[in-house]
């Protein structure tokens, strides 16, 4: 098994690239070993020291270090549970799958603006993102201000402020007229 490493604009956060699937459909973000309960690689990635946050996308997983941790001192250590890992055998994810998006469609007097700032946001936002290691989720809208959360190698990425104004609320501001501005908002 090969697996590539690509680096993100968040120099904290590598993807690892194992050439096969990691989720069927959506995402899952783990920030603490705590949470990385229902998920086997997830566990084997928060045992190397110096993992912060684990990231799945289809065909990625993103890891987060500590800041004081270097990369060359834990890379060869994450290669490596992710390799065990799927030599393994146990699924990325135990129980049912929760797929991340905007699929739904909303009811109330904005609905055809979220549903218009969802389909943006699953059709240009949210494969850009993922080329980065990450992925972006609507978590609201009100007067005129879009609520999202950023995921993976975007939270906490030096230029995540940068990407939220300058790219997204640009797109959306340019698509839809009622939107103002957009917001990061905590998980």
């Amino acid at each position: 098994m090969f697996i590539q490493t690509e680096s993100t604009p968040n120099p904290a956060t590598l993807k690892f690239l194992p050439g096969q699937t990691v989720l069927e459909t959506g995402t899952a973000d783990f920030l603490s070993a705590e949470a990385a309960g229902k998920s086997p690689l997830a566990r084997r990635i928060f045992a190397v020291d110096g993992v912060q946050a684990v990231f799945f996308g289809t065909d990625f997983v993103t890891v987060t270090k500590a800041e004081a941790v270097q990369w060359d001192h834990i890379k060869p250590a994450i290669l490596g549970a992710i390799m065990e890992h799927f030599q393994s055998g146990e699924p990325v994810l135990e129980g049912p799958q929760e797929a991340a998006g905007h699929a739904e469609h909303e009811d109330g007097p904005d609905s055809r603006i979220v549903n218009q700032i969802k389909v943006l946001l699953d059709t240009r936002v949210r494969p850009a993102v993922a080329q980065d290691g990450g992925d972006i989720t609507f978590h609201g809208y009100e007067n005129g201000i879009v609520y999202l959360h950023m995921q993976g190698a975007c939270a906490g990425c030096p230029s995540s402020t940068l990407t939220l104004k300058m790219g997204i609320e640009n797109l959306l501001r340019h698509y839809i007229p009622e939107v103002v501005e957009v917001r990061p908002v905590a998980a």
